[in-house]
């Protein structure tokens, strides 16, 4: 039987705990001293924290609030329990999509998602990447080096494709970088069947059901174009 080395020296056993999202409770009194003694019941020694924090670390726009963060940390670590710290891209806050409609998703049937559902937000927008760098950078600099962090939990939940304007852009200069020329194209995606050539980069438009989904090379090359917009 194969055997690997801990991932980390500072647990040299097996890893185990659950997502842990005390922000949501917080105004309990005593409530997290509670769920440590838990924690420690279930023999866990390690929980991830901050995947759905960013209203409670950024309330307003460049004013961040890592105090309560610093509790639940310092708290864990006191009583031998490590961390995975999240970064929170996966729900920005209200204020976000207030200020920059462009964060949010457009659908398939290209209508603007609302603010109020997890995983809403257009990955090819500039805003957004630039805000989830500076709430990122924030979070290394700060607890980077603390002994309880262990590692990173990289965003969560990941998928919802965007069919914006800028997406569609982004889509097509994705293809013409894969293929090159329309002809390479077209012969890959096999779009002699039912008169779909494409003769100008411009036609190509992301499967959607009041267009085009019957074209499988389209629609495995948009899965693989947007697998890849997140990094």
């Amino acid at each position: 039987m194969n055997k690997f080395p801990p991932l980390s020296a500072r647990v040299n056993r097996l890893l185990h705990g659950a997502d842990y999202n005390p922000e949501q409770w917080a105004h309990q009194p005593g409530i997290i001293d509670e769920d440590v003694m838990m924690m420690k019941q279930a023999n866990c020694n390690v929980m991830s924290v901050g995947i759905f924090s960013w209203a409670k670390l950024e309330p307003e726009e460049g004013r961040y609030e890592f105090g309560w963060l610093d509790e639940v940390i310092d708290t864990l670590w006191l009583q031998g329990i490590s961390v995975f710290l999240a970064t929170p891209s996966g729900a920005r806050p209200a204020w976000m999509s207030q200020a920059y409609p462009e964060v949010l998703r457009v659908g398939a049937i290209a209508c603007r998602l609302c603010m109020v559902v997890v995983i809403t937000t257009g990955m090819t927008s500039p805003v957004y990447r630039q805000k989830v760098q500076a709430m990122n950078s924030r979070l290394a600099a700060r607890y980077a080096h603390h002994p309880a962090v262990l590692g990173w939990h990289i965003s969560n939940e990941y998928g919802g494709e965007c069919h914006c304007d800028r997406c569609q852009q982004a889509f097509r200069g994705w293809l013409q970088r894969r293929y090159e020329t329309l002809e390479n194209l077209n012969l890959a995606w096999w779009s002699d069947f039912w008169s779909h050539t494409y003769s100008d980069w411009s036609q190509i438009v992301s499967p959607a059901p009041q267009g085009e989904m019957s074209i499988h090379g389209l629609n495995l090359d948009w899965r693989r174009f947007y697998d890849r917009s997140g990094y």
